[in-house]
């Protein structure tokens, strides 16, 4: 059987989809991906892998590999195409080091889903930036008042590409949480996909929110 569930690294209405891979598939691309995790390997049998199409990386796909027969529940990401497998490990070493062997293909249609996958899948010392483009995407640990979630909608805006350089560099406009503030920034992607950011702006602090350290 099929399984389907909503991607995430596209957005909106024809974002690609998850799809369940079966046995046979999980284990050829297993057999490439389990030397290169820590701990003990999955078991093609006991393992479920959803795979979802990345435009970014032409011939590519994100996989969310899960094993939930084991004690703690095992779970890792990777990006594969058959002879070449990359497990992300929560640094920008494997994303950066891709871009360049995939190669990174980025376009004003795909730019603004490349910065949720870095966002999403690289942490630094201190936490993680999660684009936020709702207020339901918000994490909340206990639901404001609707005055005020209708107040933070109001600050909220989606993420925009708003220039392209010559050099191949997107500019873009987003809104992120970090711990408990919300703030709004300008992200700069070059060509090769190196992501930085400036010209943050404060929109909320001490927002009742979920800790990320600790996970996906």
């Amino acid at each position: 059987m099929v399984f389907l569930k909503k991607g995430l690294i596209g957005k909106g209405a024809n974002r690609n989809m998850f799809v369940k891979l079966g046995e046979e598939e999980n284990t050829a691309i297993l057999e490439e991906i389990n030397p290169l995790l820590e701990g003990s390997p999955f078991d093609p049998v006991t393992a479920t892998i959803l795979a979802q199409d990345v435009s970014f990386y032409p011939g590519y796909r994100f996989l969310d590999i899960n094993d939930y027969e084991t004690v703690p529940h095992k779970r890792k990401f990777a990006l594969y195409k058959p002879g070449n497998a990359v497990a992300l490990n929560w640094t920008n070493e494997p994303v950066y080091m891709l871009n360049e062997k995939a190669p990174l293909q980025l376009n004003a249609d795909n730019v603004a889903a490349y910065v949720r996958f870095f966002f999403t899948y690289v942490r630094g010392h201190h936490g993680r930036f999660v684009i936020i483009e709702t207020a339901d995407e918000i994490a909340w640990r206990e639901d404001p008042p609707p005055a005020a979630r209708r107040a933070v909608s109001e600050m909220i805006c989606p993420m925009t590409v708003t220039d392209h350089d010559s050099d191949g560099t997107y500019h873009l406009i987003a809104c992120m949480i970090f711990k408990d503030s919300l703030f709004k920034s300008q992200v700069h992607v070059t060509a090769g996909g190196l992501v930085s950011l400036s010209d943050e702006s404060l929109l909320i602090e001490d927002m009742p929110v979920l800790d990320d350290t600790f996970g996906q």
